[in-house]
């Protein structure tokens, strides 16, 4: 809890830093080359002791640390690279004026594995940039570079293979709506066929019925004429509607 409190308060610090130094400057217009030096390793040496718990603890103190966050988050992805950090090299750009109110300081970071720059940037008086990069030596740099375009042709190759299937996958449409249509039109006459008997066995239903139906009328009325047979009677044919 007290080391938290520590790093709260230190960056509470570097927030209202206006001068990391108080040697007298090698120009009249900018920091001293040692006054800047000793800045860059300042904010370096805070970040090493900055953590994200940290920062958003300052944050819900009232703390605007939006650069610091960005600065830390760019000091993790480095880190790593640096390996164990052995000092301060030289002092690569310094337009930092004297009372460090504008201003860059470009200073390298010297490390086991990689060297790396840090670079702060100071507007009216406030910090308004804090990065650390790693440095690469040209032959990393160019085989990330070769690395990076392989990937991009890579994906780009597999979104025209891709595209180029979709597009060789149109040619089957038309073959299979034709092949669809035939089976539509395969399946017409048999539907056609059983309609057609169907109607055949209704007219024979219905024809029985008559039938039927005029033995028991000739029935009726020869009994009501006292008849013994139905020969005299005409019956025309009934048709249902």
């Amino acid at each position: 809890m007290k080391k938290h409190l520590l790093v709260l308060g230190m960056i509470i610090c570097m927030l209202g830093l206006t001068a990391c130094g108080s040697s007298k400057a090698d120009d009249t217009s900018y920091l001293s080359t040692e006054d800047a030096l000793s800045c860059a390793e300042y904010y370096f040496d805070g970040l090493s002791q900055m953590s994200s718990e940290q920062l958003e603890e300052a944050e819900k103190q009232g703390y605007d640390v939006s650069v610091f966050k960005s600065a830390y988050s760019s000091y993790e992805s480095s880190i790593d690279e640096i390996g164990v950090v052995t000092g301060m090299g030289e002092l690569k750009q310094n337009t930092m004026d004297a009372d460090m109110t504008e201003g860059t300081i470009l200073a390298v970071v010297e490390g086991t594995d990689h060297n790396a720059t840090v670079e702060v940037i100071y507007e009216k008086s406030a910090l308004t940039s804090l990065t650390v990069n790693t440095v690469y030596t040209f032959g990393e740099s160019m085989e990330k570079a070769a690395l990076n375009t392989l990937l991009g042709m890579g994906t780009v190759f597999c979104v025209l293979i891709l595209i180029s299937l979709l597009i060789s996958c149109f040619n089957f449409i038309p073959k299979i709506q034709a092949a669809f249509k035939k089976k539509d039109k395969k399946e017409e006459p048999k539907t056609a066929a059983v309609d057609h008997t169907i109607a055949q066995i209704i007219e024979k239903e219905e024809q029985a019925d008559d039938t039927e139906l005029v033995a028991v009328i000739a029935a009726a009325i020869a009994a009501s004429q006292g008849a013994s047979s139905t020969d005299g009677f005409v019956v025309r044919s009934i048709r249902k509607h």
